[in-house]
């Protein structure tokens, strides 16, 4: 019997798990819908979507890092005459 419970309880603990993750997956599918409309939205006010995302990027970076990622950019640039 002891085996039966702990089956019983680990198959509850399963299902558990797996419905979270799949709640959560649901949410993520939800919230990438709002982004797209987001971007949709931007992109239909004139905005330059690309550029947002990159934004984006850089505002999640560290400053440190960020700033050194824009010196090589700029050495590189100059490098090939694109400045």
């Amino acid at each position: 019997m002891t085996d039966d419970t702990s089956q019983t309880v680990a198959a509850g603990q399963l299902r558990a798990i797996i419905e979270r993750i799949e709640r959560l997956n649901e949410e993520a599918r939800a919230i990438g819908d709002d982004k797209k409309e987001i971007f949709a939205e931007a992109k239909g006010t004139g905005f330059d979507t690309r550029a947002i995302k990159s934004l984006i990027r850089l505002r999640r970076m560290d400053p440190a890092a960020r700033q050194e990622e824009e010196s090589i950019l700029d050495l590189y640039k100059a490098a090939l005459g694109m400045l």
